[in-house]
C-alpha cells in the first residue's frame, strides 16, 4: 500500500506560485517557456507538472491567486474605516500612488494577460469579466453609500458613477504604462473625484 501513496511534497507551494508569477508578470503568458519557470521556481519538469498541471494551468493558478487577492485589497479599501467618499478616495488615489512607486509600472497581472490571450483564451476572458464586475459591484455599493452621506450628488446613477471610476483606474493604468509622470497621473483621478464630490 505505501508504494502507491502520493510522495509528499518537499516544496513550497505558495512560494512557487509566487516564483512562477513573477516570471509570467515581467514576460507574459507566451513568453515564459518551461525552462524559465523551472529556473524560476528551482522545480524540475515532473515536480511542475505533478503539482500543477501543464504550463497553462500553473498559470491559471497563479492568476487566480493574484485576482483574489487583489479583489480582497479592494474590498478592504471600500468597506473600511472611513466615510464613503474618502474611502473611495483612497482607491482611485492609490492606483495612481501605486504606479508612481512602482518603477517598473508593469501594470495589473490581470489586465495584462487579458490583453495578451483575449482572443484565444476564453478561461482568462471570463476571469477578468467576473473580476471586473465584482470590483464594479464594490464600487457602485460605495457611491451609494456616499450619495447617503451626502457628499455625492444624491441624483447621479451609482452605476454609472461606478463605471466610471472603474474606467478611469484602467485609464490611469494604462497611461502609466506610457510613461505618464506620476503627479499627472494623480491629478486625473484627483480630477475625477472632484466631478463626484458636492463641496
Amino acid at each position: 500500500m505505501l508504494l502507491n501513496m502520493g510522495r509528499p511534497r518537499n516544496f513550497d507551494e505558495n512560494q512557487v506560485l509566487e516564483s512562477a508569477r513573477e516570471q509570467f508578470w515581467n514576460q507574459g503568458y507566451a513568453a515564459t517557456s518551461l525552462q524559465d519557470l523551472m529556473d524560476a521556481t528551482g522545480l524540475g519538469k515532473g515536480s511542475l507538472y505533478g503539482a500543477f498541471g501543464d504550463k497553462r494551468q500553473l498559470f491559471l493558478h497563479v492568476l487566480d491567486g493574484y485576482r483574489d487577492e487583489q479583489l480582497n485589497g479592494v474590498r478592504a479599501v471600500l468597506t473600511g474605516p472611513g466615510t464613503a467618499f474618502e474611502r473611495l478616495t483612497l482607491l482611485v488615489e492609490g492606483v495612481a500612488n501605486g504606479f508612481t512607486e512602482d518603477p517598473q509600472r508593469r501594470g495589473c497581472l490581470l489586465v495584462n494577460s487579458t490583453s495578451e490571450l483575449h482572443s484565444n483564451d476564453p478561461d482568462v476572458v471570463s476571469r477578468a469579466r467576473s473580476s471586473y464586475q465584482a470590483v464594479e459591484d464594490l464600487l457602485i455599493a460605495c457611491v451609494k453609500e456616499a450619495q447617503d452621506e451626502g457628499t455625492v450628488e444624491p441624483g447621479a446613477d451609482a452605476q454609472e458613477v461606478g463605471r466610471l471610476l472603474l474606467a478611469v483606474m484602467q485609464g490611469i493604468e494604462f497611461l502609466a504604462k506610457t510613461g505618464m509622470d506620476g503627479s499627472a497621473l494623480l491629478q486625473i483621478s484627483q480630477a475625477a473625484l472632484k466631478q463626484l464630490s458636492r463641496h
